[in-house]
């Protein structure tokens, strides 16, 4: 008997044992307990939310994604549980949802939680004095009437005090009075906002491989316009700033070598401002490190000789993340054009009995044994621009070996056309084929911008005053797309998605103006092949007479290769020139040409440019030929050869403050009997300083009269003299000249100096200010020791 009993004492509890453990189990995960029968796939007829004391049912059914009219999937419910336990809304593990069939088939879900206990009776913000109640309630997302929950209250009370620091307020506290536990009725802010703070300087300490001026351009904290001089537009002070300037500073001193280095910062309070500042970096550099050796493991594919030609880190160098990192990419470049799918980990050795020594590592992880090939290209997010227009820039086709490196040149040429939001850049990446292993389908993503521009300008320069320019821009025109309805014409979509660019001109001015319609077709026929054409009408003021021409373009050129170093071009120019109000004192050299001509002109060129930048370049060259015949009223050849080289003679050792030496020369030749308003001038700014606009050249009765032969030569050498590479010294000696026939005989020098001055806020030209002195010089030359040109402008 005493056995009998024992052994249903041993049952009971194995039953208790099973019984808890299931229960335990069921609480890890969302509660889903599903009486209906396979309700799966059947339609939800409605979902009902039970047990609420609070929390509004319609709330409930906007978190979840299982809805009414939609199938039921297990799925979803589980995904749905997540999400309402994550509204913090509910005492954990609380949620859980059951079904049941109706009598036409469809199913009832019925979704059981157990709010946290209690509601908030009222919400306050003590000393709140420059944040409005409806922002902090906004802020927060604590309202009255909804659940107290203590851990979401702590959240309000540190998106307060982030909201203040972002202020500027570094002095501000905020305490949670109330709200703490479960059993508080109220919320209660108490919040000291303390003053302003204003960053009065910043400062380095313990800096000796970088001077303190180059690293304020680092950091992205500002400061005080005035050091010491605090004003209302003197920069906040911003903790989140101080953290990312930190992280700046440690990586350029990564670059420079110097792997030990450590940033600390100090916030010192002005003794006679409280909302005043001063930023101190204090920096440990530790020693600079140079490599000893460099050691390429794992590579399967490429031998270690063929990988070593693309790696510029070498033994007996600094040490450089950038050039390491830069390594790695090129190395992921290499063996990825052959299809395997490959990554780089780099690993720093120190030898602790040489101090200043590394020896980096590059391994080589090769993920695949076979190379993958394209499958599906699969482009998302075009709403307006036409599918083929983005294939043009992608480079890959279905079926080729896939060749990674062509995923990074693709996006970065998506994001050179102007089309898509750099904010949300185009995006590419590789996805499994669902047929084959060896394939892989590559997804594009874009996001569409609004590419038309309206842009109001002013430019003023020594050559031609000051002149207006309206441009009206269309970078993604497709000029057979005609709007079929009004709605084409409201959403925008009418004559937008081809690729191509519309631009109208108007540059009304004092002495000359222009109007331009240009359209271009990049891609025609989605070839290398690239369409130009355009209309101008265009006058100009001289001295020697009033120049009015007006007429028609249209050019074709040939990329040779991807990247459109090579080009060819083909263009063909159609001109009606007016010549008009002439000094009676002029000679036949400009009378012969007075009154109404017609030009033809067809033209065939080839150009290379390998310039690191079109704005500034510091490396590269520009080579361009043409030659073009003219016919019409008057007909003779004109050719052109120009060509430009830039060197980097010195750079800091980030790779900043380059010191850039420029060369230009420029050859042109004509017939001789080329009308007056085509042949060559030289002097100005932008062709040979030191002369007035069309002052160097052939003159008769001090009227110009332009030549039929020009070499002109510029030398300049650009020294950057603040940190921040915004104000470049400039010195330079142009020579050449312009002749009537093609000889040498009146050779002008001219020797100067200016200022480059970049200001970001007048837009990417720099402004240009330079002083020439013409030492060698013709009697009649007109001189002019001081020219300039700036613009400045405003768009959207």
């Amino acid at each position: 008997m005493k056995a009998c009993f024992g052994w249903s004492v041993r049952i009971v509890a194995l039953f208790c044992a099973l019984f808890a453990f299931s229960a335990a189990a069921s609480a890890q995960s969302p509660a889903l307990a599903t009486t209906a029968d396979n309700p799966t796939g059947k339609i939800v007829a409605q979902v009902l939310p039970v047990d609420l004391k609070a929390v509004d049912p319609e709330y409930i059914r906007s978190l979840m994604h299982t809805r009414t009219g939609k199938p039921y999937d297990d799925a979803v419910v589980n995904e749905d549980v997540r999400r309402l336990l994550a509204s913090r809304l509910f005492v954990p593990g609380s949620v859980s949802i059951s079904t049941a069939l109706t009598a036409d088939g469809r199913v009832t879900v019925f979704v059981k939680v157990r709010e946290l206990s209690g509601t908030i009776q009222e919400v306050r913000f003590i000393g709140a004095q420059h944040i409005s109640p409806d922002e902090l309630v906004d802020l927060t997302q604590i309202r009255r009437g909804g659940p107290m929950n203590p851990t979401m209250n702590q959240l309000g009370r540190t998106a307060i005090l982030n909201k203040l620091r972002d202020d500027g307020r570094y002095y501000a506290s905020v305490e949670l009075v109330e709200g703490g536990t479960i059993a508080d009725r109220n919320v209660v802010f108490q919040i000291v906002e303390g003053p302003v703070v204003r960053v009065k300087g910043i400062e380095f300490r313990g800096n000796t491989a970088a001077m303190s001026g180059r690293l304020k351009t680092v950091v992205v904290s500002g400061s005080a316009l005035i050091p010491g001089f605090v004003t209302p537009l003197t920069p906040k002070l911003n903790p989140t700033a101080v953290d990312e300037d930190k992280k700046k500073l440690l990586t350029y001193y990564h670059r420079l070598g110097h792997i030990d280095a450590m940033i600390s910062e100090e916030i010192v309070p002005d003794v006679n401002d409280i909302g005043a500042v001063t930023i101190v970096y204090h920096i440990a550099e530790g020693r600079a490190y140079t490599v000893r050796n460099v050691r390429i493991e794992g590579n399967k594919s490429l031998s270690e000789e063929r990988i070593r030609k693309v790696t510029a880190m070498k033994a007996g160098e600094r040490y450089d993340i950038d050039v390491v990192t830069a390594d790695e990419k090129r190395i992921e470049m290499l063996i990825g054009n052959a299809g395997f799918k490959t990554f780089v980990a780099t690993e720093k050795f120190a030898d602790p009995n040489l101090p200043g020594v590394v020896d980096i590592q590059y391994r080589v992880v090769e993920q695949n044994k076979e190379p993958d090939r394209v499958g599906r290209i699969i482009i998302e997010g075009n709403t307006v621009t036409d599918q083929r227009i983005i294939l043009n820039q992608l480079g890959f086709f279905p079926g080729q070996i896939l060749q990674r490196p062509q995923l990074e040149r693709a996006k970065f040429n998506l994001m050179r056309l102007g089309l898509f939001d750099m904010e949300d850049p185009p995006t590419i990446e590789e996805i499994p084929n669902e047929f084959d292993s060896g394939y892989k389908d590559i997804r594009v993503r874009v996001k569409e911008m609004n590419t038309g521009m309206i842009a109001l300008q002013a430019n003023v320069n020594s050559d031609a005053g000051v002149n207006g320019n309206l441009v009206i821009n269309q970078r993604n025109f497709d000029i057979l797309r005609v709007p079929t309805s009004l709605d084409d014409l409201f959403s925008g979509k009418a004559f937008r998605g081809g690729g191509q660019e519309m631009r109208i001109e108007a540059a009304p001015g004092q002495i000359f103006q222009r109007y331009a319609i240009t359209f271009r077709e990049p891609y025609l026929y989605d070839s290398r092949y690239g369409l130009t054409a355009s209309a101008s009408y265009f006058t100009r003021q001289l001295p020697e007479y009033n120049e009015e021409r007006y007429g028609v373009r249209a050019g074709i050129d040939y990329r040779f290769d991807d990247s459109g170093t090579w080009r060819a071009n083909f263009s063909a120019r159609l001109e009606g020139v007016n010549i008009h109000d002439i000094p009676y004192w002029a000679t036949r050299a400009i009378t012969d040409d007075a009154g109404q001509s017609t030009l033809l002109g067809l033209r065939a060129g080839l150009t290379r440019d390998t310039r690191d930048s079109i704005l500034m370049p510091t490396t590269g060259s520009q080579v361009d030929i043409g030659f073009e015949q003219v016919l019409g009223d008057y007909q003779f050849p004109l050719g052109i050869l120009e060509a430009s080289k830039y060197f980097t003679v010195w750079e800091r050792k980030d790779g900043s403050g380059k010191h850039v030496l420029a060369t230009r020369t420029q050859v042109t030749v004509m017939g001789n009997n080329a009308p007056v308003f085509e042949r060559v001038f030289a002097g100005g700014i932008r062709s040979f300083r030191g002369f007035q606009f069309r002052g160097m050249g052939p003159f008769e009765n001090q009227l110009a009269v332009g030549g039929t032969f020009a070499w002109i030569n510029n030398i300049e050498y650009l020294i950057p003299v603040l940190a921040n590479d915004k104000l470049y010294f400039a010195a330079f000696v142009d020579h050449g000249t312009v002749e009537q026939s093609v000889t040498i005989k009146d050779y002008r020098v001219t020797v100067g100096f200016g200022v480059r001055i970049a200001v970001p806020a007048l837009g990417p030209l720099p402004i240009a200010l330079d002083f020439g002195f013409p030492i060698v010089k013709s009697t009649m030359d007109q001189r002019q020791v001081f020219q300039f040109s700036m613009g400045w402008g405003f768009g959207q």
